[in-house]
């Protein structure tokens, strides 16, 4: 593999499966109500979505036009509370959790997901079910971002014929639709900072095992993780430090460190960097445009007092470790997961023969590779076990560039802006047609928190910035994304 896709969570061809779309409606009360939607473009995606949907869900269009939701649960009775989007593959106690895949229909689960009971205690009211790239873009290398066999086609809310980028694409165009503040991802490479990047609002991906990842389904135990898609830093910061801590069931929990403060709402807006020094990521250097937001963020954070320095990056990305770690444990995390669920497929292999069996439904646009080579990559634990210290020396590395530089964080460009949906080439193809550039992989594989602002367009895409920091920094991560949103949402006055 050469590179992993960052929207996927994955997929063989190109490690940063960028951005498809562009950005998103919002409401007048919006920080970032300069992206402006004309009426004419609402009836094209319903139009769209009626086309690409295999399966329609009971959905009321008027209600979601860009096809965000899988399932749109009841208004809540109390007007006070905060609802929030919950991506499709979370549980929700006697719902459907279904990955997006027509194989799932009927798994309703049995009980609330860990952080799903944290955020009803402190009264939040689940909206919905949002769609999602069919299980989480790990079905084949081919894939369609934003497309599920029951969902359908998500559509970016702005421009209707590009991909809202995935896997996490519903949670995104919910909130960027205006039709939530805040919703749930999950990510285990780029799938909440990816569409949160191409639709213009705010995502962040916490360090690994800040969040329970108890009654998601899985892809990657090294790598997965939940975490908040919303309008702004501060609603955000919000919702993480409602679904962090500790969680018996996922033993990444109990690595918190004892001491961390786990509230995460005490941000200083005021634009002021000065405590801060910052390494600048040099990914979008060799495009135009590339090149020019990254000067301008190099003025931006001169003008808020900051430090920056250049690190010098000589990291080779391991793209076929990555890939075949999470072809391993796809399949025994899987496996796990629908052994409690209510689903008649118990067995990777059974799902396998169920997608041939409804292939017309299931695989109209691509088919099931990377199922296929999870069950082969079982056979093989010692290239597992290889390939998990390729990756641990990558963080090494990475976490190096830290200390080497003495930095706090580092900022960059999140990816170039949306690429056409294509249904014949999958995203591979139509990413090749598009500007390629982008941050995250290294936090992905490393475990690091990532966070990614709207900053910038190109040719009225967004296009985001990204906050990297090291392992249990979120609270620095969150407070220097604050600062670059202050300054950036200065230059867009609302419409």
């Amino acid at each position: 593999m050469n590179r992993l896709i960052e929207t996927g969570d994955i997929t063989q061809q190109s490690l940063e499966r960028h951005p498809l779309s562009t950005r998103s409606i919002f409401h007048e009360s919006d920080h970032y109500s300069h992206l402006m939607v004309f009426p004419v473009r609402v009836f094209l995606a319903l139009v769209f979505s009626l086309v690409c949907s295999t399966i329609v869900i009971a959905n009321d269009s008027a209600l979601d036009p860009y096809n965000a939701y899988i399932e749109l649960y009841q208004q809540p009775s109390d007007p006070t509370q905060i609802s929030i989007a919950i991506k499709d593959n979370i549980d929700v106690a006697g719902r459907v959790t279904s990955g997006g895949s027509v194989a799932l229909k009927d798994n309703i689960a049995i009980r609330d997901a860990f952080l799903i009971k944290k955020l009803r205690d402190s009264g939040y009211h689940i909206s919905g079910k949002t769609n999602l790239s069919e299980w989480a873009n790990f079905r084949s290398n081919d894939s369609v971002s934003g497309w599920s066999s029951l969902g359908g086609q998500t559509l970016h809310p702005i421009g209707i014929d590009r991909n809202p980028c995935g896997s996490s694409s519903g949670s995104a165009v919910a909130v960027a639709s205006g039709l939530v503040e805040v919703a749930i991802g999950t990510e285990t490479n780029g799938s909440i900072t990816c569409p949160a990047s191409v639709t213009g609002v705010v995502g962040m991906k916490p360090t690994l095992g800040l969040v329970s990842r108890s009654g998601i389904i899985p892809i990657s135990s090294s790598q997965d993780t939940a975490g908040p898609i919303g309008k702004d830093v501060e609603t955000v910061a919000r919702v993480l430090s409602v679904i962090s801590g500790l969680d018996e069931n996922d033993p990444s929990t109990k690595q918190i460190p004892d001491s961390m403060n786990l509230d995460f709402t005490e941000l200083d807006f005021r634009e002021n960097l000065s405590d801060y020094r910052i390494g600048l990521l040099s990914s979008g250097l060799d495009d135009p445009d590339g090149a020019r937001m990254l000067a301008d963020l190099k003025v931006a954070i001169d003008t808020l007092n900051g430090n920056w320095v250049e690190p010098i990056d000589e990291r080779v990305y391991p793209g076929e470790a990555e890939y075949f770690v999470l072809l391993y444990e796809f399949k025994v995390g899987l496996e796990r997961y629908l052994a409690s669920s209510k689903t008649k497929e118990k067995k990777l292999s059974e799902l396998i023969d169920f997608n041939n069996r409804n292939k017309q439904i299931v695989m109209p646009h691509f088919e099931q590779d990377i199922f296929l080579a999870a069950e082969k990559a079982a056979e093989n634990p010692a290239k597992y076990q290889d390939s998990l210290i390729e990756l641990k020396d990558t963080k090494k590395q990475t976490l190096a560039i830290f200390s080497d530089n003495q930095v706090d964080v580092l900022v960059g460009l999140t990816r170039g802006p949306a690429w056409e949906i294509d249904y014949a080439g999958g995203d591979s193809k139509a990413i090749k047609r598009a500007k390629s550039f982008g941050n995250g992989g290294y936090a992905a594989i490393s475990g690091l928190p990532h966070i990614t602002i709207p900053a910038y367009q190109i040719d009225g895409y967004p296009v985001g910035v990204s906050v990297i920091g090291r392992p249990w920094e979120d609270l620095l991560v969150l407070q220097v994304a604050a600062v670059l949103e202050t300054f950036f949402r200065a230059r867009f006055p609302k419409s």
